[in-house]
């Protein structure tokens, strides 16, 4: 069976940092990894979808991690069609116009969509080299339907990354309803991409549908988003507003435990980042996980 790494997906959200979980004299940013690391054995890096990762910066984080810790990344926006702010970008691949003004990959044309994929590669080289880069999640915006455009850009994406572990998380639930899942499934397989199983608010239009299936035998991921009412349509704090109890977290005991006996690793995290919910679901869904092991 493969490893089972539950955690969160931020160590800096400003909500946990104010909320108290971390105690004093590790509260400043080599203090709060070491503090998290030393209580989960796995955590998304949420900033890398704002701006570009520097190889600096990801030498830190693995030096300040203990072995066997592992980042999973967010892809930099531009490249899931994400509208980007112009001033993130590298001055050589800055478009003229104000820095603040919003672009996409459209904007900028194959080459530079090449070139940020280059430099958001080698800002993370670090990690991969330390051997903690678990994936690179590519969140994909609801606006991201299924189609041959969209199929090419996953293709497109593959051949950029090269061998750098990929997860695909989709917002558009077409690609997880039938009769386009099973094709869904197919394609990732083909591109040896992980599918990012989501847990969100059912009964919504902007729901998705939690399926978890194994794509790629390396790892299986699963992010559970709450169960707000506001997912898709209110703010940030409002979409993810949602403590976990354990009556909601029990189902997911089954599926995880399957994907494990399918993949090398499962990551399981939590991105309901509001105070300390998440640090919270994601130490209660570990006690489960060691309950459920324990009794088989």
């Amino acid at each position: 069976m493969g490893d089972i790494l539950i955690g969160t997906c931020s160590w800096t959200d400003r909500a946990l940092v104010a909320g108290g979980w971390y105690p004093p004299g590790h509260r400043g940013p080599e203090g709060r990894l070491r503090y998290y690391a030393a209580r989960f054995p796995v955590v998304e890096v949420d900033a890398t979808y704002y701006a570009l990762p520097t190889a600096q910066r990801s030498r830190q984080w693995a030096q300040r991690t203990p072995d066997g810790f592992v980042f999973d990344v967010k892809a930099y926006s531009l490249l899931t069609g994400h509208p980007t702010r112009a001033g993130t970008l590298p001055l050589a691949l800055r478009p003229p116009g104000p820095a603040g003004r919003p672009v996409r990959g459209n904007d900028l044309g194959p080459a530079a969509v090449r070139d940020t994929w280059a430099a958001f590669l080698d800002g993370i080289e670090p990690l991969r080299r330390a051997g903690r880069l678990g994936s690179v999640l590519l969140q994909f915006p609801p606006w991201f339907a299924p189609g041959r455009g969209a199929r090419a850009r996953l293709a497109r994406a593959r051949e950029l990354a090269g061998d750098v572990p990929l997860t695909a998380e989709f917002r558009h639930a077409d690609w997880l309803r039938p009769p386009q899942r099973a094709d869904t499934l197919a394609l990732l397989r083909e591109h040896d991409m992980a599918l990012g199983a989501v847990d969100t608010a059912q009964g919504l239009p902007s729901s998705l549908p939690p399926v978890a299936e194994v794509t790629c035998p390396g790892l299986s991921v699963v992010r559970f988003h709450g169960r707000s009412a506001a997912w898709g349509t209110g703010s940030k704090e409002d979409r993810f507003r949602h403590r976990y109890v354990r009556e909601e977290l029990l189902p997911w005991l089954p599926r995880i435990e399957q994907l494990a006996e399918r993949a090398d690793a499962v990551h399981v995290l939590f991105n309901n980042c509001c105070a300390d919910a998440a640090v919270s679901a994601a130490a209660l869904m570990r006690t489960l996980v060691a309950q459920r092991v324990n009794l088989g």
